[in-house]
């Protein structure tokens, strides 16, 4: 997998349009957020991400480094989440994304820790 496709995954992720995220998945993807019960299908990961997403400003991905390995990318990342109160909050994340060989998602896995998106 070539850096431009992990980075384009990732402006998909940033442009804070569930819809389009979509379109990167196969009709039966899970995903699981962290420590969240997975959510199974293209329209529980859409609700799931607009859920979510009216939690936060908006978000952006800085690639760290990323490895593919057979069908499986891992990515470690640096995620600028923008509160609802205006302030930016940086926190480490690993995904984790395994594809098909039509190069759709078949499953999505984010670990990370939001506390300090979501701190008083």
């Amino acid at each position: 997998m070539t850096d431009d496709v992990v980075r384009g995954v990732f402006q998909v992720v940033d442009s804070f349009d569930p819809d389009e995220f979509a379109l990167l998945l196969t009709e039966d993807a899970t995903l699981v957020f962290g420590n969240a019960e997975p959510l199974a299908g293209r329209e529980a990961i859409v609700a799931g991400l607009r859920a979510f997403y009216s939690t936060i400003g908006g978000l952006r991905h800085r690639i760290v480094r990323s490895w593919q390995v057979d069908a499986d990318v891992i990515a470690e990342t640096e995620v600028t989440y923008r509160r609802l109160d205006g302030k930016d909050t940086s926190v480490v994340a690993v995904s984790i994304w395994r594809t098909r060989d039509d190069g759709l998602i078949t499953d999505y896995r984010i670990f990370v820790d939001l506390a300090p998106v979501y701190a008083a």
